[in-house]
């Protein structure tokens, strides 16, 4: 008989890992929150398949001893999109270039969390104590009157939120929100275009502008991130389970 399979949580307690415990305990899937020491039970080592919810520490600690590959979009996805999908200028720099820039920016770290994702003033304010080759992704300020998350597997939005309004958090159903349909339409064209430059299963975040001379502006794609790391926010915790169990492939299938 097939094993409806294992999920394995971080020690640290999330409203959204509750949440997804929870739907995959009504698979009757078996669920693991680790100790702080994220060591894998020795009889659930073997379990197949298995996933896992967590960050990206929590991840790289445990995927090898399930047997598993986290998937997630490329560094360089966001700022290789056409200009039509985010409506904004991006670059990828190298730390010593961004901090010749005078005006302010939006900037975050390419490879890792080596300095905070923020906006900042000009490139002098950019934290030091790093190579100068550290590469930075640098984009034009805009203002999202609101933002979204939708979760995605093969093309398809599976489930998604509202999790955001003017920068504050500010989590809603989608079938609630009034922008539903169009933001649907946009993901479709944008999922039709690009879908496959990315994983499988991963998070979308987009976002309605506001336009320079105010009301709205166009759609544009905020980021697209790991499902197993991604807040649900106010997403169906089932069919968001759907996209996180296939967030990591098998180490045999990923080759």
């Amino acid at each position: 008989m097939t094993h409806p399979g294992l999920l394995v949580l971080t020690p640290q307690y999330t409203s959204s890992g509750a949440l997804l415990a929870q739907a995959a305990a009504e698979r009757g899937m078996l669920v693991e929150q680790l100790p702080p020491s994220r060591r894998v039970p020795e009889d659930l080592r073997d379990i197949r398949p298995a996933h896992l919810y967590g960050g990206p520490r929590f991840t790289a600690a445990v995927a090898p001893h399930i047997g598993v590959k986290p998937l997630e979009p490329a560094v360089h996805w966001l700022a290789r999109l056409p200009y039509r999908f985010v409506s904004r200028a991006i670059r990828e720099l190298p730390l010593s270039a961004a901090r010749e820039l005078q005006q302010p920016f939006f900037a975050k770290p390419l490879a890792d969390k080596s300095f905070p994702t923020d906006v900042y003033a000009s490139g002098v304010r950019l934290p030091g104590g790093l190579p100068d080759t550290t590469p930075v992704q640098v984009s034009e300020i805009v203002t999202f009157a609101a933002e979204f998350r939708l979760f995605v597997l093969d093309g398809e939005v599976r489930t998604g939120s509202r999790y955001a309004t003017f920068g504050r958090l500010d989590p809603a159903p989608l079938a609630s929100c009034p922008e539903r349909e169009d933001l649907l339409e946009f993901a479709g064209d944008l999922l039709t275009a690009r879908a496959h430059t990315l994983p499988r299963a991963f998070v979308l975040d987009l976002g309605l502008m506001v336009a320079d001379v105010g009301g709205e502006g166009p759609w544009a794609v905020v980021e697209a991130g790991p499902a197993w790391f991604s807040p649900l926010y106010a997403s169906d915790a089932a069919a968001a389970l759907d996209v996180v169990l296939e967030s990591v492939a098998s180490e045999d299938d990923a080759g």
